[in-house]
């Protein structure tokens, strides 16, 4: 009995010197092959964007607004005045290439006030006046040309102020 029982101790001795050298490979292997990856995570500074932006659509004020490292497109639309139907939802932003000359900035007949309407060469506080006027009694101008429409203006005066104003809303 005594050999069968050194047996079985010889048998279990053998399988864990088995399983312990097994073991140890095993391990010396993962280790070697499961190499420490480094992970490094860097803060994108701001964009020190200096320039300008034009701003249009439905704004009360459509034109160029100066980029400061304080301005965010919120701060830039509320100085344009978005209008109550703007949809602020989507927003495009258009950047020109180098040698692409800017729009010039066009002034809505159908929305600019009297003191931006004086800006126009040929129309003083008079005739701003009354293409406000004429605004407010028949509606907004369908065409640049209705403009002519407005008392004390005239083909010369259009010619002037034609590429500067627009009807867009």
């Amino acid at each position: 009995m005594s050999s069968q029982l050194d047996r079985y101790w010889l048998f279990i001795i053998a399988f864990l010197l088995v399983s312990l050298v097994c073991g140890g490979i095993v391990l010396t292997l993962k280790q070697s092959s499961h190499h420490p990856v480094e992970i490094s995570l860097s803060s994108a500074a701001p964009s020190q964007y200096q320039g300008e932006i034009y701003i249009g659509g439905a704004v009360a004020n459509p034109g160029f607004y100066p980029v400061g490292e304080d301005a965010t497109i919120e701060v830039l639309i509320q100085a344009a005045g978005p209008m109550s139907d703007a949809d602020l939802s989507r927003i495009k932003i258009y950047v020109p290439k180098t040698d692409e000359t800017q729009p010039a900035q066009r002034i809505s007949l159908n929305l600019a006030e009297v003191w931006l309407l004086e800006a126009l060469p040929g129309i003083g506080q008079g005739k701003a006046q009354a293409i406000v006027d004429y605004r407010n009694q028949h509606g907004p101008f369908r065409r640049i040309e209705d403009v002519l429409k407005v008392e004390g203006i005239g083909s010369g005066t259009l010619d002037k102020i034609k590429n500067l104003i627009t009807v867009e809303d």
